[in-house]
């Protein structure tokens, strides 16, 4: 699902412990991942957010970590292993134009990816394709590497997918949108 990818090694340069001051996965997440949920985290990288979702979902919950380089998903599995919740993602490789997750998930994640997907609004219906009815979509975008007309392109496009608005919350640094699956 990507376009443009940045390389493997360059997601340590953003998923360090600095980044935390700045966008708290668990407290972004919270409010919308809970214990016992299936969740999605699509270029997930080395786990920034797929870990914290681990973590929130607790030992009956499922994460599905999906990211287009192998070499994001072998550093994912090795910080999960060590911060103890590796049984409790599981990851896919997706390909340039299928995302390879196609279970059904209570809450998905698009942070700071989106932009490099060559087809927003197939990316957007696979993501729809596997929100269980009235689950959540949480999308953010950085504004210093995003215009803020290409961000409402991309909303635009998740809307066209069959996704539903379901409110902004704040993130800071980022354009940010909820949704809601129409089903």
């Amino acid at each position: 699902m990507a376009g443009h990818v940045c390389p493997w090694w360059y997601a340590y340069t953003f998923d360090n412990a600095l980044r935390r001051l700045v966008h708290d996965p668990e407290k972004i997440l919270a409010p919308y991942v809970k214990e016992a949920m299936t969740v999605l985290g699509t270029g997930c990288g080395v786990g920034f957010f797929s870990i914290a979702m681990a973590k929130l979902v607790g030992s009956g919950g499922r994460v599905i970590a999906v990211d287009v380089q192998p070499q994001m998903l072998k550093v994912l599995k090795k910080r999960a292993e060590k911060a103890g919740v590796s049984g409790r993602i599981t990851t896919v490789c997706c390909g340039q134009n299928e995302l390879g997750a196609k279970e059904k998930v209570d809450f998905a994640l698009a942070f700071y990816m989106v932009h490099e997907v060559p087809d927003k609004e197939v990316f957007f219906r696979q993501i729809a394709s596997c929100l269980k009815p009235k689950a959540r979509l949480l999308l953010a975008e950085p504004w210093i590497h995003v215009s803020r007309s290409a961000f409402k392109q991309t909303v635009e496009a998740a809307l066209e997918a069959g996704l539903s608005r379901a409110g902004n919350p704040g993130v800071r640094f980022s354009y940010t949108q909820l949704f809601t699956s129409r089903k």
